[in-house]
């Protein structure tokens, strides 16, 4: 397996503006989270289009093929190089002729907006895809990492610092905390760029769990049962559907996790909660 190396785009860049408050008015200078269209490639083929944050493209692009079943395993790649132009950035993959006949069933054609992880699939078949069950055991979180973990990731958040723009995706191990993360301004850029990041560098998914800054829609829940992670932890609401996922695929799924409270919809078992009495 060949890996390029990192191609340097700034993910933040700094602009002038006109702050106008209730004092009056007074320019200020802004740092803003940049996005640049990025074209998925195999075998020279575009499969997808997204809009992401020009950092760690490698890993979003990994993650992306994992979590959207374009490959199973990262040994599938022979080559991986992220190339810039004037249009944006390729993520072009080099595959085993099999496997690149293998995507073109999952092949999107589509500009994807950061704001909707479904834009340009296919068909609705591919929107709602089989999720894998995961085992019962693998992990158990005491209440207070639970409750706490969306705070603690906050310090793993540099471009939210300068930008108050982006998500973030991290991934915590029972008595480590967050252990890796990654940002950008799409939550499920944030989430495949993390997936990307750990299957890179062998990190077991399933000895702990995925944090989000964001809410839990259906397709962050597919990418997180997908990459084998048993536990999903979110500082926002899920969606019903996604809840309907979780519980069907036996995901652990809290929610409103933040300043040390957390709300759990689904398979409680891997939380230390104390409760005799839940639903």
């Amino acid at each position: 397996m060949v890996w390029p190396s990192p191609c340097s785009v700034p993910p933040q860049v700094s602009v002038r503006g006109l702050s106008v408050q209730r004092d009056g008015a007074r320019a200020v200078t802004r740092c803003l989270p940049e996005e640049t269209p990025t074209a998925l490639v195999f075998n020279g083929t575009t499969v997808a289009v997204m809009m992401v944050s020009p950092a760690d493209l490698e890993d979003f692009a990994c993650g992306f093929a994992l979590s959207e079943g374009f490959i199973d395993r990262l040994d599938q790649i022979e080559a991986l190089e992220v190339v810039g132009h004037g249009a944006g950035m390729e993520a072009r993959f080099w595959v085993p002729q099999a496997q690149a006949v293998a995507i073109q069933a999952r092949r999107r054609s589509m500009l994807g907006p950061v704001g909707c992880g479904l834009c340009g699939i296919d068909s609705l078949d591919q929107a709602i895809r089989p999720l894998p069950v995961l085992d019962h055991g693998g992990v158990t979180l005491s209440r207070q990492e639970v409750g706490q973990v969306t705070d603690s990731l906050r310090a793993h958040q540099p471009l939210h610092d300068q930008t108050h723009a982006v998500h973030a995706a991290g991934f915590m191990r029972p008595g480590q905390g967050i252990i890796i993360a990654r940002e950008d301004v799409g939550r499920h850029n944030a989430l495949d760029k993390l997936i990307g990041a750990m299957a890179r560098e062998g990190l077991d998914a399933g000895a702990g769990a995925i944090v989000l800054t964001s809410r839990v829609s259906v397709e962050m829940v597919q990418k997180t049962v997908v990459a084998g992670c048993p536990v999903l932890i979110a500082v926002s609401a899920p969606t019903a559907h996604a809840l309907r996922l979780a519980q069907a695929a036996r995901l652990t799924l809290a929610a409103f996790a933040r300043g040390g409270g957390f709300d759990v919809y689904a398979h409680p078992e891997r939380i230390e909660t104390g409760a005799t009495d839940a639903a």
